[in-house]
């Protein structure tokens, strides 16, 4: 039983940092629908301007340059990229959201407006996404009871980001303390 907890709270911080790395997954899809809209431009020699405020985000990018997030995906066998059309649909969701038109207009440019963006995205279009919870739930029997709780340490590690900490910013540990995790072995 001891085992089993262990393996299962393993299996929670797996989905912790796989859902952190879908927030950079749908900013390298949005960068991908960006270049296609822009060499389709390019052919027409019409010279219109893209909003690269949603790609350009500072909390993504300090996401996607985190030292611990970039451990966990490099030891992992799966990733994002083979869902592009769960990231097609989560992605459309997005743009088609109030939450998405109010900051694409604004002109606030700073790290906490791009934190909050993003967290109002995670309780609008992830929290209770019924598309990521089947893909879940296809990938790990584990994933679909930890989700919702999961969900609040996604919601906590967005808010609790740091600019100053840059690619150091600490994630939410695995373990509360270390007394725990001896307890694992």
């Amino acid at each position: 039983a001891e085992k089993e907890l262990f393996f299962s709270i393993s299996k929670a911080y797996d989905l912790y940092n796989y859902l952190l790395t879908l927030l950079i997954a749908l900013k390298n899809y949005a960068r991908k629908r960006v270049e296609t809209t822009k060499s389709k431009l390019a052919s027409t020699k019409e010279e219109q301007p893209i909003n690269m405020k949603f790609i350009e985000n500072k909390f993504i990018a300090q996401l996607e340059e985190n030292i611990q997030l970039n451990m966990f995906i490099v030891g992992q066998k799966k990733s994002w990229k083979e869902e592009e059309s769960f990231l097609k649909e989560l992605y459309n969701t997005i743009l088609a959201s109030d939450i998405y038109k109010e900051y694409m207009a604004s002109d606030e440019t700073s790290h906490d407006a791009d934190k909050l963006f993003w967290r109002k995205v995670y309780k609008q279009c992830i929290l209770k996404n019924e598309s990521l919870d089947a893909l879940l739930e296809e990938q790990s029997l584990y994933w679909n009871d930890d989700k919702e709780i999961v969900d609040t340490f996604v919601l906590k590690t967005i808010k609790r980001f740091d600019e100053k900490q840059g690619a150091k910013q600490v994630l939410l540990p695995e373990f509360k303390d270390e007394e725990d995790k001896e307890f694992d072995g």
